[in-house]
């Protein structure tokens, strides 16, 4: 628009405020440049048309923008454009999570997770209000080890702050919400057994000359270990 230079990370002109990159891709939701045709995190086909206006008006919990109406390939979603968050009915991301897994079955994608940065815990913690009903949202990470910290109202949806939406993609497809089951039926599973060890020592009989607070500590001790090999 005004021909000034921009960062690769900018989405819009520092000078100008023109849009340079929305999310369009089908395929990861990652980010494209305004203009290309494929996408640079993936190599899919850009996919987006802006829809009707919704019904009712439904604004951004972060920066309280109005939120614009998109479909991105066959994922109807909100956006807000100015700080490229996006907004998820319940429905519409268990879809996107189980075309991913199906994906990555198909294409033998699930090879390597992405390396476990840890979340900011410099960054402040703000509580956003859901789009649809105003009430304050619960901060989640996403399947328990994604690392990646969302904003959830469990009746009508999930935020998502600029590019989540993509590191979650890639997330599932490297086999994450799997590793994520896995660990939850160990969890589980130690669970168990720590509660049937317990029920033994509290119903095994006193036995003259044995000392229970060791043989206590011992059951203790081999459930904590079992619990972190499972782990």
């Amino acid at each position: 628009m005004c021909g000034a230079a921009a960062t690769s990370e900018a989405t819009r002109c520092e000078h100008c405020g023109a849009r340079l990159a929305t999310v369009a891709c089908p395929s990861c939701f990652g980010m494209m440049f305004v203009g290309q045709q494929f996408c640079p995190h993936c190599g899919a086909r850009f996919e987006r048309k802006d829809s009707a206006e919704p019904a009712a008006k439904e604004l951004c919990p972060s920066c309280r923008a109005e939120l614009n109406a998109v479909t991105v390939g066959g994922s109807n979603l909100r956006e807000c454009p100015r700080c490229e968050g996006i907004w998820t009915d319940a429905a519409t991301l268990r879809q996107i999570c189980a075309d991913q897994e199906k994906q990555a079955a198909v294409l033998g994608m699930a090879t390597l997770l992405p390396p476990e940065t840890g979340v900011d815990i410099t960054k402040p913690i703000r509580y956003l209000p859901c789009p649809v009903c105003g009430e304050l949202m619960n901060r989640v990470n996403f399947a328990n080890i994604s690392n990646v910290i969302v904003e959830v109202c469990r009746e009508h949806g999930t935020w998502f702050d600029r590019d989540e939406l993509r590191r979650i993609v890639e997330f599932i497809r490297t086999g994450g919400l799997e590793k994520a089951r896995a660990r939850e039926m160990a969890n589980l599973e130690a669970d168990r057994r720590l509660a049937a060890l317990d029920r033994m020592d509290v119903t095994h009989d006193a036995s003259p000359g044995l000392d229970y607070t060791d043989r206590h500590f011992g059951v203790s001790a081999a459930a904590e270990f079992l619990i972190r090999l499972l782990r």
